[in-house]
């Protein structure tokens, strides 16, 4: 279905609804539609990370819904993909970064949460046979949670990468049993592998009942090994060099102001590198892509099956004098192919919605956006949504880089560094007629906070913070702290720019300090 609203004009693949559609209706079905979700890894939307993906615009993009405006709960691969599945919030889902220690895949995680994740819900109560292949949670398989034996609740079928994103020389969990890749393109490369056992998915599969298939490729995250057949493309490409691009952001918080600005001639070559291989990989996704949509055509299913197509976080390379990375509060890296004000943690009530069970019987956070794929716009839909990130540095100061003491990490040989205990931070991402602004607040030393008109600024080079009218910036402040100790169906609640909004003390956290005080005793 295509769309010629402006609201949704902007290029942008996100959600496919592949359905017999007669004036925006949808046609009656003898069962509950069948769902497709995959998701690319660090896939960026503001720096071109769509360009190389043809096949999967025009046979997505173009036959479906596009819209704008989609950002993650929080920009690093675990916390997101954890939002993704449950529905919820970082402060709610409590996995806080990559690491077993940050509840990434933990013991912890697997009592808690794992059990109520959307596909779950799909499998118990609607009914559906549920498929997994690809980059889970990025310490899915360690030693100390379960290893490769440990199969989520929730899937019929499990073909799970152990830890992070690799193209050969991988281990997957086939149903709970290692299975060992080397390095043969033929049989190895995993973006293939993964398509091809998607497609014995869907032919030895029931057809009797509906399915959910979730395909999550490694692409475009490093090391960012193209297939042998794509790695001359793109030769040329650098990438691009827009307003933010080699900039020094003077009035942003200490992590971006310590880059170095210009960048070495080596960091930008490093980066212009990455960024032609970061393509290149994607070639592979858009034959996935083109190889399922067409298996599904040919067995007659493309028209109950609703296809989506979305990222884990967006991506920089260079913006604001910082090398390559996520973990930022800037659009480059919160960002992604999707849809209207949506999060990340709206994809699983969307899902829950489309197979008929209610949402509001769930601990989600999100709302479904399904009434609007239906061309039913919601007058009661949200104006904002809310970004998390808890910041991760080592205690010890890194040899290459003494001067920049301890709490820092991910830092390139020039001493710039990407991440840090204090990188910590929340926003409220507003997005309403008369509005379009982010507004975040730190939890360091300085209580840094930037503000950004978005529509104004959409390289996001100055920060108002200190020139915005000071009403608007308490009624930001309340409902950040609204946000950040919200849960299910508080979080849905009217924002700042909707005529409906009140602002009720009661709702605020009293004190959302505990991160602070917590990062203070790491720092020691």
């Amino acid at each position: 279905m295509r769309s010629d609203r402006s609201l949704w004009s902007f290029p942008l693949i996100c959600v496919t609804l592949w359905s017999h559609l007669s004036g925006g209706v949808f046609a009656t079905s003898y069962r509950r539609p069948n769902i497709v979700l995959i998701l690319t890894d660090d896939l960026d939307i503001a720096i071109g990370g769509l360009s190389p993906l043809n096949k999967t615009k025009k046979l997505i993009g173009d036959a479906g819904i596009s819209f704008t405006n989609a950002f993650v709960a929080s920009p690093l691969c675990c916390p997101s993909r954890a939002s993704i599945l449950t529905g919820k919030y970082p402060h709610n889902h409590h996995v806080i970064n990559n690491t077993l220690e940050g509840n990434c895949s933990s013991k912890a995680w697997q009592k808690s949460e794992e059990a109520h994740t959307f596909p779950s819900l799909l499998k118990a109560n609607a009914g559906y046979q549920t498929f997994f292949a690809g980059k889970y949670l990025n310490q899915y398989g360690h030693a100390e949670a379960g290893g490769v034996e440990h199969v989520p609740p929730g899937w019929n079928y499990w073909v799970g990468l152990e830890k992070n994103s690799k193209y050969y020389n991988y281990t997957l969990s086939v149903n709970g049993k290692a299975q060992k890749h080397g390095a043969d393109y033929n049989k190895d490369y995993l973006t293939d592998v993964l398509a091809n056992m998607s497609l014995d998915f869907l032919q030895h599969k029931s057809n009797y009942q509906p399915f959910f298939m979730m395909v999550s490729t490694p692409a475009p995250h490093s090391p960012w090994t193209a297939a042998p057949q794509y790695q001359n493309s793109f030769n040329s490409t650098k990438a691009p060099r827009d307003p933010n691009f080699n900039i020094h952001g003077k009035d942003k918080h200490w992590l971006i102001r310590q880059a170095k600005t210009p960048m070495t001639n080596s960091s930008v070559q490093f980066l212009d590198d990455a960024f032609r291989k970061r393509w290149r990989t994607l070639l592979s996704v858009d034959d996935l892509v083109e190889k399922i949509v067409k298996r599904l055509e040919v067995r007659g299913e493309l028209d109950n099956t609703y296809i989506f197509f979305t990222s884990d976080n967006g991506y920089h390379t260079g913006q604001f004098s910082l090398p390559l990375d996520k973990r930022q509060l800037y659009e480059f890296d919160i960002r992604v192919p999707l849809m209207m004000l949506v999060a990340n943690v709206d994809l699983g009530p969307t899902m829950l919605d489309i197979a008929g069970l209610d949402v509001n019987k769930t601990q989600m956070d999100g709302m479904s956006f399904l009434p609007i794929m239906e061309g039913k716009m919601n007058s009661s839909w949200r104006t904002d949504i809310l970004v998390e990130y808890e910041g991760e540095g080592s205690n010890v100061s890194d040899p290459a880089c003494p001067l920049l003491g301890p709490g820092v990490s991910e830092c390139f040989p020039d001493c710039v560094c990407e991440d840090s205990y204090n990188n910590t931070y929340a926003c409220v991402r507003t997005v309403a007629p008369s509005a379009n602004l982010q507004y975040c607040e730190f939890d360091d030393n300085e209580v840094f906070v930037e503000v950004y008109n978005v529509t104004a600024d959409p390289f996001q080079l100055t920060n108002i913070a200190k020139s915005i009218d000071q009403e608007i910036l308490e009624k930001m402040n309340h409902r950040l702290m609204m946000l950040q100790s919200c849960a299910g169906q508080s979080c849905r609640t009217p924002g700042v720019y909707d005529p409906r909004y009140k602002f009720d003390p009661r709702q605020m956290f009293t004190s959302h300090s505990w991160r602070l005080s917590r990062l203070r005793q790491k720092m020691k």
